[in-house]
């Protein structure tokens, strides 16, 4: 079982940065692809980032790319969402997410097992 608690979030102004983590509880955590998503008022969550379980391999939404950098360390078992050039329509609950052991990367949320809580990211104009 793994479980998962975002930080970082909170309140910044168009251009700026901030940088989302996700640390992990459990043994198996460097065994698990993980990535981030992202819910704003009103509409579905959606894919943000995801990375290998190595680190090797990333992906990004066309939304976010070039702007936002998904890290990981798995000696910290932490997760990173590195956030720059924020825009207003950034503004959402970010969740990092782990997907199923067997995945390389997993782009849907039908690939992910546990999920964290969420923190508010807003992004004012």
């Amino acid at each position: 079982q793994v479980q998962l608690v975002e930080s970082g979030g909170g309140l910044v102004q168009a251009g700026g940065s901030l940088r989302l983590s996700c640390a992990a509880s459990g043994r198996t955590f460097s065994h698990h692809a993980m990535g981030w998503f992202r819910q704003a008022p009103g509409k579905e969550r959606e894919f943000v980032a995801a990375i290998s379980w190595s680190g090797g391999s990333t992906y990004y939404a066309d939304s976010v790319k070039g702007r936002f950098t998904i890290s990981r360390d798995n000696a910290k078992n932490t997760v990173y969402l590195q956030m720059n050039s924020l825009k207003p329509e950034d503004t959402a609950v970010y969740y990092c997410a782990a997907a199923r052991v067997d995945y390389e990367l997993g782009l849907f949320q039908r690939d992910y097992v546990h999920w964290g809580q969420g923190t508010q990211v807003t992004v004012s104009s």
